[in-house]
């Protein structure tokens, strides 16, 4: 989603955090405190700029930075810094998805005093991702850009809307030597800048259903009739995960993809109707037992077996279980992990992460054998059903590659994520702030030699 266009919505609610009142800004360190209830104040916020974050990310050191207009806070950011090799004193200051800022404004009277707080304590280069869309394009635009054998890229089709903030930012970015860092097939070392999402704000299940295309409805119905059942998972030392209301809020730690891969063979969905409801219901296993930690583990032993069929790096265990243990002691309503089980089999899970109106699929696997009976789309169907009873504005399949090509290997990914309806998404990207010159040249040749 980007956090810069207006949602419909009966709340009166702002684009951006609260206007300045035309005096300097500065920026300061805050508290984890300061920082996540500045986050409970907005409606939409990556997840990846809530302070828990910065702990999930243990190889980076992270703070909570905040930007005052006289006595007030009016933006926020969680910067990761990690050292550079052999020149340890020196870090770049990274800040995902972010910072929280009004990002319509002038964003040099925020980005400057930024600079100079980070330049001052040894960063070498800022990098950050403005959460601004600049193009949108519908299911169907990119449906007929696939089967158009003339058309190779997404930005080869006119966008169906093009936001005139994310257009702005980018030139300013540009003209104040920002250096942009998002690559040509759109995945790179940090985070997508296309994405796939799915509108939810006004609409019910059934709108929902009626976007997405036949196969994706077919596979949802062959599901239910297989008997596959979803259930929300309880992991050790997380907390009983109720029904999702708006009292909380919500490279993640996705895969590059924040999906599971398996293109367009990963599909449907049939499971009990308290699971579909987001009831809570599903919290305990057949026999009336607590699911805990054992929970995690097969979640990890198919993700696992799914890095082995689709050839991607795994993430350790002990990721996960940090991941689940910091978001959820934030806020026990931030993540979820479900599963998908046909005859006592576990086919296929997901996580959902929450934060506020934004909900974030950010990962999957899937069981090579039992593919038919779609346990995938029915893990799906679980988390979108959750996320419009919990209000949610959107939920983001996070990333895709702007191929349209039929023959590139990615588009099975498009494809499959186009099936929910929904829209492809651009955003502005990552960029680049070199402070530090000599370094940030020494840096670069140093990630170019290791492949980023």
């Amino acid at each position: 989603m980007s956090y810069s266009e207006p949602v419909p919505t009966a709340a009166s609610t702002s684009r951006y955090p609260a206007e300045v009142s035309g005096g300097f800004l500065t920026v300061r360190p805050i508290s984890a405190a300061e920082h996540l209830a500045f986050v409970r104040t907005q409606r939409s916020v990556s997840f990846l700029q809530t302070p828990a974050w910065g702990r999930v990310k243990t190889e980076w050191r992270s703070e909570s930075l905040g930007w005052y207009d006289g006595p007030r806070l009016v933006g926020a950011g969680l910067v990761l810094h990690r050292p550079v090799p052999r020149l340890r004193r020196y870090t770049l200051a990274y800040l995902p998805e972010g910072p929280v800022i009004d990002w319509a404004g002038d964003i040099a009277a925020w980005l400057d005093p930024l600079a100079a707080y980070l330049k001052a304590r040894g960063a070498f280069a800022i990098r950050l991702g403005p959460p601004v869309r600049t193009d949108v394009w519908s299911a169907d635009q990119v449906k007929e850009g696939i089967a158009d054998a003339g058309t190779r890229r997404l930005t080869d089709v006119n966008a169906h809307w093009t936001d005139p903030v994310g257009a702005g930012v980018t030139g300013r970015l540009r003209d104040a030597g920002w250096l942009p860092q998002s690559p040509e097939d759109g995945f790179g070392v940090g985070h997508p800048q296309f994405k796939y999402e799915v509108p939810l704000a006004g609409r019910s299940e059934a709108d929902v259903l009626k976007d997405m295309n036949q196969l994706w409805r077919r596979n949802i119905r062959k599901a239910a009739r297989e008997g596959v059942e979803v259930t929300v998972g309880r992991v050790a030392g997380g907390h009983p995960q109720s029904g999702w209301g708006m009292g909380g809020s919500g490279t993640t730690g996705s895969d590059r993809t924040g999906s599971d891969r398996t293109g367009s063979g990963t599909t449907a969905s049939g499971m009990t109707r308290s699971c579909m409801t987001g009831s809570g219901m599903a919290e305990r296993d057949a026999r009336g037992q607590d699911m805990s930690g054992k929970d995690l583990q097969a979640f990890h032993d198919l993700y696992v077996h799914t890095s082995e069929r689709d050839r991607f790096t795994p993430r350790p265990l002990r990721y996960f279980e940090t991941m689940f243990a910091v978001l959820g002691a934030e806020d026990p309503e931030r993540i979820r992990l479900y599963l998908a089980r046909h005859r006592g089999d576990l086919v296929a899970a997901t996580v959902m992460v929450r934060v506020g109106t934004h909900a974030v699929y950010a990962y999957g696997a899937s069981s090579t054998e039992k593919r038919e009976v779609r346990g995938s789309n029915a893990c799906q169907w679980a988390m979108i059903r959750d996320a419009l009873a919990a209000g949610c504005d959107v939920y983001d399949l996070r990333g895709i590659t702007p191929t349209l090509d039929a023959d590139d290997p990615h588009v099975g990914l498009v494809q499959f994520k186009v099936g929910t309806g929904g829209q492809a998404v651009r955003y502005v990207g990552e960029w680049d702030l070199p402070l530090r010159p000599l370094v940030y040249r020494t840096f670069d040749r140093y990630m170019k030699r290791r492949g980023r």
